[in-house]
């Protein structure tokens, strides 16, 4: 009985206060969800934070910096401009390296005189354009065995020697008792010391005769036509030009030095546009003697129209075509050991010329050209006992033989306007260029 009353007390005081129980629960079951909601709310805001905030606003901003400007395509406009002057200038820089002056401005496209003695003058003109090349380079051949023998008995006089010298009559001395190899310990050092002398006053050593047409030219008589001559003299303008950048290539490698003894090349052994006997050309993959290809003994340039023109066999894979001219040539030199590559560097570098138009009384422009490739090298060593070197003194330096095969490059826009039309012809005909 009295737990009963107790039970009755309790719910009529939990009845009494129903009207405060509510709120609180109320009030507790908002603070429960208060917690996780703010919770939430962070997260959620950090990550809008992150995504719509921070990543959308570089996404925006990369956006704006990606739009073009209004004044672009006058920026756009400029460097297709300049692009454009490049090639121009590129072009006229080609067309510019075949625009060289002329030996003669008398006989391209055609002659310009019904004499014939102009094709003589041309060669005259030849002979002494390539004299010029060698006086301005201060080069010269080694003493010959005539100016030897002249000074040994120059000498023989002088102290009362029995000894004499004769003269043969092709005009070559000879010694009645003993020959130039077979001299005395005393003579021996004369001569040395000739030569040593004569190597101290030059640059390099070169003979004219072992360049392209100087022997062709001397004494030259007309009796092949109007249309070969005028071929000759067209096809050893170019001989001049080639062999004109050779010396200037040499210039360059000995420039400060005026003795052979230290410069770096030591002597010029020629330029030649024929092999010749024994040498070979390489023509669709096999070696063909040159003898059986060369039609005379002519050494003068010949265009490369196809493989079976060719010195070699071009690694450029270059002929004549649309735009440009191809000619092969030969150059052998004596050089120090350590200048080889300076040297094929050197001639592979662009040069500068002379230009007053083709008429020759232009206002004269200095432009530059680079039309050597060298195809092929081989070096060698030398004997200085063998009689090819027994009068020249190439100093302290080892030296070797540099044989370069080399390729040479006409823009046909910069000078097609004096080819001879017989040279048009054989060129559009893809025939065989005679020599």
């Amino acid at each position: 009985m009295d737990i009963l009353k107790g039970l009755i007390q309790k719910l009529s005081i939990l009845k009494d206060s129903s009207a405060f129980l509510v709120p609180v629960i109320l009030v507790l079951i908002a603070v429960l969800l208060f917690i996780p909601t703010q919770l939430m709310s962070s997260k959620l805001k950090e990550r809008m934070k992150q995504e719509s905030i921070s990543k959308r606003g570089k996404q925006l901003k990369s956006i704006t910096e990606d739009v073009v400007p209004g004044e672009q395509w006058k920026k756009m406009a400029e460097r297709q401009e300049v692009y454009a002057n490049d090639a121009n200038r590129i072009e006229l820089l080609s067309k510019q390296s075949s625009q060289r002056e002329l030996l003669s401005y008398k006989i391209f496209p055609k002659p310009k005189d019904t004499s014939t003695l102009i094709f003589k003058e041309f060669g005259e003109l030849y002979r002494r354009a390539v004299d010029e090349l060698i006086v301005n380079v201060n080069a010269h051949d080694c003493p010959s065995e005539v100016e030897l023998l002249r000074i040994l008995e120059s000498s023989s006089e002088k102290f009362g020697s029995s000894k004499t010298y004769s003269s043969t009559e092709s005009g070559s001395l000879t010694r009645s008792r003993i020959s130039i190899t077979r001299i005395s310990e005393v003579e021996n050092k004369i001569v040395d010391e000739i030569c040593r002398e004569s190597a101290k006053s030059i640059s390099f050593y070169v003979n004219p005769v072992d360049l392209s047409g100087y022997e062709y030219w001397e004494g030259y008589r007309y009796d092949v036509g109007i249309e070969k001559a005028v071929e000759d003299c067209w096809y050893y303008q170019l001989a001049y030009w080639i062999i004109g950048d050779v010396f200037d290539t040499i210039g360059a490698c000995n420039a400060g030095s005026n003795s052979v003894l230290t410069s770096p090349v030591k002597r010029l052994l020629g330029v030649k546009f024929d092999l010749g006997e024994g040498r070979y050309r390489k023509s669709r993959g096999s070696y063909i003697a040159m003898r059986d290809v060369v039609t005379s003994n002519v050494d003068r340039p010949a265009y490369v129209l196809s493989p079976q023109d060719a010195i070699i066999e071009p690694c450029t894979g270059r002929s004549c075509n649309g735009d440009i001219d191809v000619i092969h040539f030969n150059v052998i030199v004596l050089v120090s050991a350590d200048a080889v590559l300076p040297f094929m560097q050197q001639l592979c570098s662009a040069k500068e010329h002379k230009f007053a138009g083709y008429s020759g009384d232009g206002q004269k422009q200095t432009f530059e050209h680079n039309q050597i490739t060298i195809l092929e090298s081989k070096i060698r060593s030398i004997d200085r006992e063998n009689q090819d070197h027994l009068f020249y003194r190439y100093g302290e330096d080892a030296v070797i033989e540099l044989d370069l095969i080399c390729e040479y490059i006409f823009n046909k826009k910069g000078y097609d306007e004096i080819k001879p039309e017989s040279v048009i012809n054989s060129l559009k005909a893809g025939g065989k260029t005679t020599r």
